[in-house]
């Protein structure tokens, strides 16, 4: 076992790469970094262009689960599915801006849970924008800042609530029995806590009255076919994940036939929608799939599972823990997709026990609630209040994510740990 030749060259590119895709210079769009990063390793002969191809290949499953997700949320977005729940919200908040915030948060769940956390970053973030000024909300960060935390707190309650949940797993995909089994009471701890330490931050922002006579937005045809659409695509998956079937190819499947019924029934043409997808998205995780293939061939990886393995026969009730920790403030300096398509690959070639993988993916998942560059989902999410006029900086960001993740995070792995013991 060695280091193959040109490592530093292989780090120095991937790390530059990952950093534009967290810093974005200039403000150059995140999926250029990747593919340049991704070019420059072929280009230079550090990586072969088969072993490229086996890297983008690698990815298939994810692209078309993204592709399908991404349409299917811009489709809602567009036919004001959003708006409509967010409204409802508002209006059952009768005038309580607790009540609004942890109506929001609900919301915020469901969209995670059924249509991903980058969905929630993207297209739910506007809407309760929209209804914060609606309501005269004396503050809407609060509930703008439920977008950005339970996009993450709630992205392993199912194997489609978080994209990264693909990478990590791969082919050795639990049932869906089985992953609730596993994370049902992770995640409801994850998303509590979550809950409670962002409601302890931010109660008093949250006091005062709402106006809860907000209009309530009326589905036309359209919305119908999209809500129809979301609850046909949510069943699928679920049934494929029980049945251990690949993610990608149901969604896909149902964001092109929600895409069909809707341009039928409202006589528009579906390009229209499609034009406003980030069709970026698969470029940047094309490229990081061809950055990560390259660190295997590093030999890396193979250091990093032995290390792993280590750690599981010396420490195996500490292991966990360790692990979880320490990759949970690693992707707050890396990123958690880049981070998990590597850790994804330990994990296979190391094959630790149950719980060591469980604390992976809460790392991966979860972790990147500290600080602004931890996730995809956070950093669509400060795209998205850009757009709004509104800002919040990393430092507030992190301070703020240090009250917030470090509990949800050290409680959640805790109960993993008991759970698999």
């Amino acid at each position: 076992m060695h280091l193959s030749d040109g490592v530093i060259e292989i780090l120095v590119i991937s790390g530059l790469a990952v950093a534009g895709v967290i810093v974005r210079p200039l403000r150059v769009p995140e999926w250029i970094f990747a593919v340049l990063g991704a070019g420059l390793l072929v280009v230079l002969g550090l990586l072969s262009p088969a072993e490229a191809a086996l890297g983008v290949a690698s990815g298939t499953d994810v692209y078309l689960f993204l592709a399908g997700m991404m349409v299917l949320a811009e489709i809602a977005r567009r036919e004001g599915l959003f708006d409509c729940l967010a409204a409802f919200a508002a209006r059952r908040a009768r005038g309580s801006p607790v009540r609004l915030f942890a109506l929001t948060y609900g919301v915020g769940v469901l969209v995670t849970v059924f249509l991903s956390n980058d969905a929630t970053a993207v297209v739910l973030t506007p809407a309760v924008a929209a209804v914060a000024r609606a309501a005269r909300a004396k503050d809407p960060v609060p509930y703008l800042l439920v977008c950005a935390f339970v996009a993450n707190a709630a992205s392993f309650v199912l194997p489609i609530s978080n994209p990264a949940n693909l990478v990590i797993f791969g082919d050795r995909m639990p049932s869906l029995a089985d992953w609730l089994a596993r994370f049902a009471l992770p995640s409801l701890i994850a998303i509590v806590v979550t809950f409670l330490m962002l409601w302890l931050t931010q109660r008093r922002a949250l006091k005062g009255t709402v106006e809860s006579d907000v209009g309530q937005p009326v589905l036309g045809r359209g919305g119908k076919v999209a809500a129809a659409g979301l609850v046909l695509a949510a069943l699928v998956l679920i049934a494929a994940s029980a049945l251990g079937r690949d993610l990608g190819w149901p969604t896909a499947a149902a964001g092109a036939l929600t895409l069909l019924g809707g341009a039928i029934a409202e006589r528009s043409n579906p390009l229209h929608a499609l034009r406003r997808v980030s069709w970026g998205t698969l470029l940047l995780v094309a490229g990081l799939f061809v950055i990560v293939r390259a660190l295997e061939t590093t030999g890396l990886v193979t250091y990093a599972a032995v290390a792993m393995q280590f750690a599981a026969g010396a420490a195996p009730d500490l292991a966990p823990l360790g692990l979880g920790g320490a990759l949970a403030l690693l992707t707050n300096l890396t990123n958690n997709l880049p981070l998990g398509l590597l850790a994804g690959s330990v994990v296979a070639a190391a094959r630790p026990p149950q719980a060591i993988v469980d604390a992976v993916l809460v790392a991966i998942d979860l972790g990147p609630n500290l600080s602004v560059t931890g996730s995809l989902a956070t950093i669509l999410w400060l795209t998205a209040l850009r757009r709004e006029g509104l800002s919040f900086g990393a430092w507030r960001f992190l301070k703020l994510g240090v009250v917030v993740a470090v509990p949800a995070v050290a409680l959640t792995l805790v109960a993993v740990v008991l759970q698999a013991g």
